[in-house]
């Protein structure tokens, strides 16, 4: 008797364990408990956790899709057509004795010179944004929407300062974009940018932000980049960086190349929608951007600078010159002051001093802290309008997508 109970043990035992394999091979997730479907054992202190099966892998990467926030983007989002004559762009003068002589009253044939680019309707009313660089010195500009419609824009005004221009056209029905607010983006957040690139038609390309607050780049006077890394070429300049809810965080404006064909590496800037929103404002209410000026030319603190002046702080702005007969002169600031604040605005870097200055309205009063010597003193200061920029903006190793 307990010879046969022996053996119907065994056999239990054998039969049991046969299934034990065929699970494990076949159905393994059938063994694993709940709530630790995920992990996975290395050994009896290790655990690295693992992803659901298959089917429950498919089914969650087919969840993330960015398709609704391209779809409300996108039809917002513009080619923009610049086109300037080839005498002119140029700068032949028809004018010119020598001119006269080669070519007597037969003018050459001038033939128009194309920009492409792209834009962002920003209100249904027909205004839409654009790079500076996309639409300067052009004699006609053409937009065409994705619906299929095209449209001649008018220049409203345009701001080479910051790169942005604003331009109108007459259309009904016209989808507009949704403003983000920057301030609650965070470096990892995933963006799209929307443009034209090399006029192969409306393209969407998705990455991350890679950095925010990027300046001292040379692109333009007045920095506070998004860095991202989704593509960007040329075409897309003036386009659209979106957040995932189709909501307008930058304009994408220029990209760091090394390649002959003005190619993307992988770094891209876009101008965010804080300084796109204050010169859109200003640029309808008054066709230019108002900006303030004191008339300094500023050079950041260095730590050798510091150790020259026997300086413990590194961060401020030092005053290199002031121009003859500027408000910062009339207040009495001088070479080698040290700029710590602007009113109650603490001073970290030349370009923190440019934009608190240039927010500050003209006519208005202001206080600059300073230190001279060591000595901190309060020079109150007016402000005044900043002048118009002279020369082209020099941008450096960044290099435009057009």
């Amino acid at each position: 008797m307990l010879k046969r109970l022996w053996l119907l043990f065994a056999q239990s035992v054998t039969v049991l364990l046969a299934l034990l394999f065929i699970i494990t091979v076949l159905k393994p997730h059938w063994l694993q408990k709940r709530g630790l479907s995920n992990m996975r054992l290395l050994a009896p202190d290790v655990a690295l956790h693992e992803a659901p099966p298959k089917v429950n892998v498919r089914r969650m990467q087919s969840s993330v899709s960015y398709a609704d926030a391209v779809q409300k983007a996108m039809p917002a989002v513009v080619n923009v057509f610049s086109s300037t004559s080839t005498a002119r762009s140029r700068g032949l003068n028809t004018h010119d004795p020598l001119f006269r002589f080669f070519f007597g009253n037969q003018l050459p044939r001038e033939q128009p010179a194309s920009t492409l680019g792209s834009g962002v309707i920003v209100s249904p009313q027909g205004y839409i944004l654009t790079n500076e660089h996309v639409i300067n010195g052009a004699d006609e500009i053409e937009v065409a929407l994705a619906d299929g419609r095209t449209a001649s824009a008018k220049v409203i005004g345009a701001d080479p300062e910051t790169d942005l221009a604003v331009l109108k056209i007459q259309l009904d029905n016209l989808p507009s974009i949704t403003l983000s607010h920057i301030e609650q983006a965070r470096v990892g957040d995933v963006v799209l940018a929307i443009g034209n690139p090399y006029a192969v038609g409306q393209t969407v390309t998705m990455g991350i932000i890679s950095a925010l607050g990027r300046n001292h780049l040379g692109i333009s006077e007045f920095e506070n980049f998004i860095q991202t890394d989704a593509s960007i070429h040329p075409g897309n300049s003036g386009g659209a960086l979106v957040d995932v809810n189709g909501h307008l965080l930058g304009i994408n404006t220029a990209i760091y190349s090394s390649l002959s064909n003005g190619g993307s590496l992988g770094i891209g800037f876009a101008i965010p929608v804080s300084t796109v929103r204050t010169v859109l404002e200003s640029i309808i209410a008054t066709g230019t951007v108002t900006r303030g000026w004191i008339g300094i030319q500023p050079q950041d603190l260095t730590p050798e600078i510091a150790e020259s002046f026997d300086l413990k702080r590194t961060s401020g702005a030092i005053v290199a010159g002031v121009l003859q007969n500027s408000p910062a002169q009339r207040a009495g600031v001088r070479p080698g002051d040290i700029l710590i604040r602007v009113n109650n605005e603490k001073i970290h870097d030349t370009r923190q001093l440019m934009n608190a200055i240039a927010q500050l309205k003209p006519g208005t009063r202001a206080v600059l802290h300073i230190l001279r010597k060591k000595k901190a003193l309060a020079l109150p200061i007016k402000i005044v309008k900043r002048p118009a920029p002279q020369a082209p903006i020099n941008r450096n190793d960044a290099e435009l997508n057009e």
